[in-house]
């Protein structure tokens, strides 16, 4: 370089930003118990829901400021029935910075 500077390029998060799974599953913990206590299931009402909790948790996250990490949130209702449910996702990973946090609240 001509200028005598380097480059500055952060592809990765210093480690006191790093995803905390613990600090993150608390948000969604108290999210979900302040969304959908008392509720009964409604499908006529569950889109709403499941978009007002999903901006909920995304917006408290990003206050955590957690540099160079994507959120993705992703809130599934369904009615208990007794039936199983099973979900995929595929993402490129980095397993040393990367990490996924979860929570299931149960009325």
């Amino acid at each position: 370089m001509e200028n005598g500077s380097s480059n500055s390029y952060i592809i990765r998060p210093n480690f006191k930003n790093k995803f905390r799974v613990a600090l993150v599953k608390d948000v969604i913990h108290s999210t979900l118990q302040e969304e959908l206590s008392g509720k009964n299931y409604d499908p006529q009402e569950v889109t709403l829901w499941t978009k007002g909790i999903t901006d909920t948790i995304k917006s408290r996250l990003k206050e955590l400021n957690f540099d160079r990490y994507k959120i993705i949130v992703q809130v599934v209702i369904g009615e208990q029935r007794g039936q199983g449910v099973k979900m995929g996702c595929r993402c490129f990973w980095d397993s040393d910075t990367d990490n996924y946090a979860q929570d299931i609240f149960i009325n």
